[in-house]
């Protein structure tokens, strides 16, 4: 089995709607894809409609939190959308998007570039508007060569010149709200350093103790030493290790399944589960 556990579509800040998505991993051979937009569910039911037949889809979100001054993202999967505590807290991250977006656009004006927030509203669509929407007008207007230039103190990093904050989760009161909702927790690329600063490994014990139930190793922007490094902490802390390509289309240029889970891991996932199961595909429609 090949399975992919962290993916985006248009639905947050993917290129692929989330039709094109699940078709795109049938194309790519995967038999599992987890679609893990940013804060929303909005792109699950577009995607079980098309979903097709040997693809499985897994319902899920990527949960934007903070501790200590350090952004995390918290993969959460198989969880009840409609849990009312989750489903405020993933509205009051949403909600905030758009206030965010509009003053990181001015305070890029305030450093000369020539952008304008129509033109980031374009490139959202109807997606949630963040960072990477934002990053890619710069591209569009030559000011760095690519999306991932974007993300560097001079402009969009965590702390960098461009940079405004936004409502996020505790991480420890996340894995509280996904658990309540019957779902299961992952720590999404944690040592991700060309991302900005990463929590210390202390930190992940703490959450570990809080309920976490894994971390993903297997990364685009973990190196082999940080994967090995990684995988050992998992086996010391008794957590899940996952693997994934954080799919964001032509957006970046990981390709689906580039990273995977291992079956057995993915099983324990399904096997912790309440809130919400596995979706198997029955054929789909073109849309």
């Amino acid at each position: 089995m090949r399975i992919d556990l962290h993916t985006h579509s248009t639905a947050s800040d993917g290129t692929d709607t989330p039709a094109e998505l699940v078709r795109n991993a049938a194309a790519a051979e995967l038999d599992v894809i987890a679609l893990t937009d940013h804060d929303t569910t909005r792109g699950h039911a577009e995607a079980i409609v098309a979903l097709p037949e040997g693809v499985t889809l897994v319902t899920g979100a990527e949960l934007s939190c903070r501790i200590d001054g350090v952004s995390l993202h918290m993969l959460a999967y198989l969880f009840d959308p409609d849990e009312p505590e989750l489903l405020a807290e993933r509205e009051l991250v949403r909600d905030d998007r758009v206030p965010r977006a509009r003053a990181m656009v001015t305070k890029l004006q305030e450093l000369g570039v020539p952008i304008e927030w129509g033109q980031v509203a374009r490139i959202a669509g109807d997606g949630s508007v963040g960072r990477p929407h934002i990053a890619t007008a710069l591209v569009e207007l030559g000011v760095v060569p690519d999306v991932s230039a974007a993300f560097a103190p001079d402009w969009l990093a965590d702390g960098g010149r461009a940079y405004v904050q936004k409502h996020e989760l505790d991480p420890f009161t996340a894995i509280r709200l996904v658990k309540a909702a019957g779902g299961v927790t992952v720590f999404a690329h944690p040592l991700a350093v060309k991302r900005g600063r990463t929590v210390p490994e202390t930190v992940i014990a703490e959450l570990a103790a809080g309920g976490l139930d894994g971390i993903e190793v297997d990364h685009m922007d973990h190196d082999e030493p940080t994967r090995a490094r990684l995988r050992g902490l998992a086996a010391d802390l008794g957590l899940l290790a996952t693997g994934s390509s954080d799919y964001h289309g032509s957006r970046k240029t990981c390709e689906l399944g580039e990273y995977t889970t291992d079956p057995e891991i993915y099983g324990e996932i399904t096997r912790r589960a309440t809130g919400a199961f596995p979706v198997p595909g029955a054929g789909g429609r073109r849309s």
